[in-house]
């Protein structure tokens, strides 16, 4: 007969070794994102002599503000083996919806606020209602939604943007309190609420688990189904910050706001690690994708590169991206 050990079980790390332990990780992992990004900010340099001006450095840092929340959106669709092609769409129409509560309808700039993200989270609850009930694939669901949410907006106020926000609302987007200016703090507070959210949560393990397998997160016991349409819901939200971040950093509610931004932001959270098929995502990498795609963007701005040129750029970098990241995992794979 054998006897067990009745002994005390030993403690585990605490919530802060396991934070540090894992922000060193997902650091190290994309170690190879960060070598990018300063390559690219090297050649940049010499090629314009703009770029490395103090000025420029927060032209970067607030167009990166809006594709990095709409990144960290991709993020979690793609980490749990989604997709939402509607992100840019909703992102204009939330705009658009914000700037019609406060200037058409007068209302309070605090409700014009909640009107615009919870415009994004409607359409991203439509999405997830669609895909989880109807089981229509979230390819088709997202990419009705793109041309819905993009047609609503142009409809609100018959194809015009939507000028004049109010002064408290425009700070969200123009403000610099201690000189930094806002959309960088709205980036940096979302991205830090995020990655707690994804990395140190059972909400955040679960979201990877049906990424990495549905079934088994079903047996596992996750309801996959109820998780889908929350991840659906928080992806239209955080694609309503953003429309708000861009309305008001331009004042004004712009239907045309975020046509393509999508491709963009999926482009970043792959660069960052999130793998295009699931199972595996990182708020951090997200953060230096999306600091590539804007130092990207900038350079080629600067460089007077024309504009479908550069959608010609981002879609090449989006292949690179996944086949890297193929590459990696077919190669881990075999060890």
């Amino acid at each position: 007969m054998t006897q067990s050990n009745s002994g005390p079980a030993k403690p585990g790390p605490s919530l802060w070794a396991r934070a540090q332990s894992s922000a060193i990780e997902q650091l190290h992992i994309r170690l190879e994102s960060l070598i990018v990004l300063l390559v690219l900010g090297a050649i940049m340099s010499v090629l314009s002599p703009y770029f490395l001006s103090v000025s420029n450095f927060m032209n970067i840092f607030l167009a990166t503000a809006t594709i990095g929340v709409l990144a960290i959106a991709a993020t979690f669709i793609l980490g749990s083996g989604g997709l939402d092609l509607s992100l840019g769409s909703v992102m204009g129409f939330a705009g658009v919806v914000g700037a019609w509560v406060a200037v058409t309808a007068g209302l309070p700039t605090g409700i014009a606020v909640i009107a615009t993200i919870g415009a994004g989270a409607l359409a991203g609850f439509v999405n997830g209602i669609i895909i989880t009930r109807a089981f229509v694939p979230a390819f088709i669901v997202t990419l009705g939604m793109l041309g819905i949410a993009r047609g609503l907006a142009l409809v609100i106020n018959n194809g015009a943007a939507i000028y004049g926000l109010p002064p408290a609302m425009v700070y969200l987007g123009q403000g610099r309190p201690m000189g930094i200016p806002m959309p960088v703090i709205i980036f940096i507070g979302t991205a830090i609420v995020m990655h707690i959210l994804l990395a140190y949560t059972r909400y955040g393990r679960h979201t990877l688990a049906i990424g990495d397998s549905e079934n088994a997160a079903r047996t596992a016991g996750i309801n996959v189904s109820r998780l889908r349409l929350s991840l659906y819901t928080l992806s239209g939200a955080l694609a309503g910050l953003a429309g708000l971040i861009f309305a008001t950093r331009v004042n004004a509610g712009d239907p045309t706001a975020g046509l393509t931004y999508e491709l963009t932001a999926i482009t970043a959270a792959i660069i960052g690690g999130t793998n295009l098929f699931g199972g595996r995502a990182s708020i951090l990498g997200t953060m230096i994708g999306a600091l590539i795609m804007g130092v990207l963007q900038n350079g080629l701005n600067l460089l007077a590169v024309q504009s479908y040129y550069q959608q010609m750029a981002i879609g090449a970098v989006l292949i690179l991206a996944v086949f890297i990241d193929q590459w990696q995992v077919r190669k881990e794979s075999r060890v």
